[in-house]
């Protein structure tokens, strides 16, 4: 049994069109104040897929976890059927309730007139178009940064957009959310709506759909205090 005051490992998950490297400068802000953190890879395939590949990476962690999601992998990290999951934050993240879908609670809003056009190829994989990760993704990132995004993207499957959520750990373990007010990816208001049904504790901040990479001071702020109340 881990004790309460043992600090958590936090498990950053990336969503769609990125990967473990998109957490880099959170990883090096959280080690450099002596917090633990790790990247879980997805195969981006299915939800189900997702959230076993999820679960083998918390398996090889030792203590207590915050699970932590970027966009899509919202609807990834409260289907973790680990038993040391003591928290969850969602950073600019989808968070479909039980019987829904990503692409319900996705299509929720009204996209942003920036928001890129979104179509499967023929193997049912969405790619992001290259100029989309400086007009939308990430529009407060360097042209440096922006272009990185582009040529290190993954595809999600379109399977990921259709599966059905089971009931979500956030109506049962404490849960913070960062919402993005300049998000053109996924509408502010959606944000708004899920964070204030899933009753967690909402930050606004004026950035872009990926402040883990544009504004990663205030991600590990909010992931800081998290840590500390479950801690605690």
């Amino acid at each position: 049994m881990v004790e309460s005051k043992t600090a958590p490992t936090f498990v950053l998950v990336h969503g769609a069109w990125a990967d473990g490297s998109s957490w880099r400068k959170v990883i090096e802000a959280l080690e450099a104040r002596g917090a633990k953190a790790v990247a879980a890879p997805l195969p981006l395939t299915s939800v189900s897929d997702d959230i076993r590949a999820l679960d083998r990476r918390l398996a090889r962690i030792e203590g207590p976890l915050v699970l932590v999601a970027h966009a899509y992998a919202g609807a990834v990290i409260p289907g973790s059927k680990n038993e040391r999951v003591k928290g969850l934050v969602f950073v600019a993240a989808l968070a479909p309730d039980e019987g829904e879908t990503v692409g319900e609670v996705f299509g929720r809003g009204k996209p942003h007139p920036k928001a890129p056009q979104l179509a499967p190829d023929s193997d049912g994989f969405i790619w992001l178009p290259d100029s989309a990760f400086a007009s939308a993704f990430a529009q407060n990132a360097s042209p440096k940064e922006a272009a990185l995004f582009a040529a290190v993207q993954r595809p999600i499957h379109g399977a990921c957009l259709m599966e059905k959520a089971a009931k979500p750990l956030w109506k049962t373990l404490p849960s913070w959310y960062l919402l993005a007010e300049q998000d053109r990816m996924i509408n502010p208001e959606t944000q708004d709506f899920m964070a204030q049904r899933m009753k967690a504790r909402i930050r606004r901040l004026d950035v872009d759909h990926t402040p883990i990479a544009t504004a990663p001071e205030h991600v590990v702020e909010l992931l800081l205090e998290a840590g500390q109340s479950i801690s605690a």
